[in-house]
């Protein structure tokens, strides 16, 4: 996989304003007394080697963090078997409306905010 960057200690969303997700689960983390830096990554895309280290901290496959059902899954030919990891998360930084959102990191660990409640269990 890319070089794996180490996630910040202090809380994190990957934040997408339009995304009722997204903005649900920023409201139940300041609603449970946290202040999280917000990234809004359509504007400022995370690089591969901090996406790598999102998807060890979910523990989850780089794939699980795509979302497959925007157009540029396919017109990029992302649903190719044969990519690896380091093309998958390339073409995620690239093009970051296809990284699944909210993603949420805190002390070291991340959740995904699909429900907005999963993030509780960082807490």
């Amino acid at each position: 996989m890319a070089d794996t960057q180490t996630l910040p200690d202090h809380t994190r969303i990957f934040h997408n304003p339009r995304c009722s997700k997204s903005r649900q689960t920023l409201a139940l983390l300041e609603e449970n007394g946290l202040r999280p830096e917000v990234v809004k990554y359509l504007e400022t895309p995370p690089t591969a080697g901090e996406l790598a280290a999102l998807v060890d901290a979910l523990g989850c496959s780089v794939r699980d963090i795509i979302r497959v059902k925007e157009s540029e899954y396919k017109e990029l030919g992302l649903d190719n078997p044969s990519l690896s990891d380091e093309q998958l998360l390339e073409a995620l930084s690239a093009n970051p409306r296809l990284i699944e959102r909210p993603i949420v990191t805190h002390r070291g660990k991340a959740a995904m905010g699909r429900p907005p409640e999963q993030v509780l269990t960082l807490l």
